[in-house]
Formats: C-alpha cells, sequence, structure tokens
C-alpha cells in the first residue's frame, strides 16, 4: 500500500469516526446502526466495514482517544509550568476548552459508557483512574507549597473540579460569546482563583499557616 493510499485511508477513518461521534451524540449509541453511520458519512454498509470492523470498535476508540488526549494533556502541562498550582489551573483550563471543542464527543464519552464491552470497559475505567492519579498528585504538591487548600481527600476535590470542568458539555453554546479557553479561564479562576502574578509564584504560603489548613491525604 502507497503512502498517499495510506494517507487517505486514515483520513476516511477519521472521518468516520468524527461522523459516529456526532450521530451517537445525537441519537444515542444504542440507537444508531452502522447503517446509519454509513449513510452519515456517504459510504455503503460493506464499505463502511473497510474502515472499522463493528460499532462496538467505534465506541472503544472514542473513548481510547478522549483517555490519550487527557493524559497526554496533564503531561505536557506539567513540564510546562513553573508551579504545581498553575499546572492545575491550566488543567482545568485545557479541559473546559477541550471538552467545548469536542462537544459532540465528550457527550458520548460521559453518557455513553454502558455500551462499552466489559473487558473494554475495565481498561477505560482504569486509564481514567491513572488520569485522576495524575491530576491528584498535583493537587497534593500545590497543597504542600501552600499554594492550594482542601479539607476533603484529596480524589474528591480532584473529582468535584474536573466535574466541574466536564459538566460544560452540557451547556457550552458555541455561538455564544466566549470562546473556549476564555470559558476555561473563567471556570479555572471560580475553582482556583486567578492564575498567580509571576511574582507569586516563588512565596507561596507554607502548610504551617494557620490561615491556609493542609490537605487531607487522598485515600
Amino acid at each position: 500500500m502507497s503512502e498517499k493510499v495510506r494517507q487517505r485511508q486514515d483520513a476516511r477513518r477519521e472521518a468516520v469516526l468524527a461522523a459516529a461521534a456526532r450521530i451517537f451524540a445525537a441519537r444515542g449509541y444504542q440507537a444508531t446502526s452502522m447503517h446509519d453511520l454509513a449513510a452519515e458519512v456517504g459510504l455503503t454498509k460493506p464499505s463502511l466495514y473497510h474502515y472499522v470492523r463493528s460499532k462496538e470498535e467505534v465506541l472503544v476508540t472514542l473513548y481510547e482517544a478522549v483517555l490519550r488526549d487527557s493524559t497526554a494533556a496533564v503531561a505536557a502541562i506539567e513540564a510546562a509550568a513553573s508551579t504545581a498550582h498553575a499546572a492545575l489551573r491550566e488543567v482545568v483550563v485545557e479541559r473546559v476548552a477541550y471538552t467545548c471543542e469536542n462537544q459532540a464527543l465528550l457527550r458520548v464519552f460521559f453518557e455513553e459508557e454502558a455500551g462499552l464491552p466489559r473487558e473494554q470497559l475495565e481498561d477505560v475505567l482504569q486509564a481514567r483512574r491513572a488520569y485522576e492519579d495524575a491530576v491528584i498528585a498535583l493537587a497534593l504538591r500545590a497543597a504542600d507549597d501552600g499554594a492550594l487548600e482542601f479539607r476533603v481527600p484529596a480524589r474528591i476535590y480532584v473529582n468535584t473540579l474536573l466535574g466541574a470542568a466536564n459538566w460544560v458539555y452540557k451547556w457550552y453554546d458555541p455561538d455564544g460569546r466566549l470562546a473556549p479557553r476564555e470559558l476555561g479561564d473563567q471556570v479555572a479562576s471560580v475553582l482556583l482563583g486567578p492564575p498567580a502574578a509571576p511574582a507569586d509564584q516563588s512565596h507561596a504560603r507554607t502548610a504551617s499557616d494557620p490561615a491556609r489548613p493542609s490537605a487531607v491525604p487522598t485515600n
């Protein structure tokens, strides 16, 4: 197979996956057939099977894409940020922006988990837990630095942050006045405060400061 043919097939497969996200989000995974998906992308049903083997494979691939993107984003943010608190705040901004930019895909991700085959569901849950663990590590570091306080277990705290960021898939209006990252910055400001000024980055208050209680360890 030539490189040009491979690229063309890859592009068509990506188009199929994007269409699947749209149609699953609009109709629901269970209510969508492979015939529906083929019609959405202008293929015959037999032709569709050149790009995907089953509806289940499509759903698993969509979940894998979200988890892969999410994990890579946290790693890149952590590597670039000057402090753990700045990294945690950027995770929220990025999460909101990613959700807004992929609204149909995230609707599928949050609402169609029941359609995953059992074996793949276990893999998805494990990957999601690993993502949460990476964000929890940032929150605990920020608390140790004195830049963050919370009196609940770290997993509850982080899942509350991520829940607020993720929930924008329900109400974000692409035609509204805020771009995805602008909205992300506003959500992060509500949850974590505005970005720290450069001079503040190296002067975090210590955990012994009575005005800033230390974090409860994760369970």
